[in-house]
């Protein structure tokens, strides 16, 4: 059986349910992001300029649960039925307007406790700085 310990040690993961399990066992903070992978400029350059960054790396190797759901366009990179029906069904919950790219810092409970809408534009550092003032708040 693959374990949500192994999806997330690798990176992201793509099984909510899971990771809200595992940021409940581990006393971390979900970072659900939505994206157009293949489509959607701001949400390649937020993965490319944060997400793929060593300082976020780091972090969230420590400190996050990372979610992606993705919503490709282009039929080499369709999702499994399952996969999109789950993806469809936290957008339903979390990004009714579709917003793309979306990211939110959630707590394992699933509540919202912070939104970046669109292209940060911020460093990898900073993104991280702004998740960490949130952690001494929570």
């Amino acid at each position: 059986m693959l374990c949500a310990v192994l999806l997330i040690s690798a990176g992201w993961t793509t099984d909510f349910a899971r990771a809200k399990d595992e940021a409940k066992e581990t006393h971390k903070y979900i970072l659900l992001s939505f994206s157009g992978s293949d489509w959607c400029i701001p949400c390649i350059r937020t993965r490319k300029e944060i997400f793929e960054k060593e300082s976020f790396i780091k972090y969230a190797e420590t400190s996050l649960i990372l979610v992606n759901a993705d919503f490709p366009r282009l039929k080499k990179n369709s999702l499994t039925k399952a996969q999109t029906k789950q993806n469809e069904t936290l957008a339903e919950q979390y990004n009714k307007a579709g917003t793309f790219p979306l990211t939110l810092l959630l707590n394992s409970n699933g509540k919202v406790l912070k939104e970046w809408r669109g292209y940060p534009g911020i460093t990898p550092e900073i993104f991280v700085s702004q998740i960490k003032a949130i952690e001494h708040t929570d």
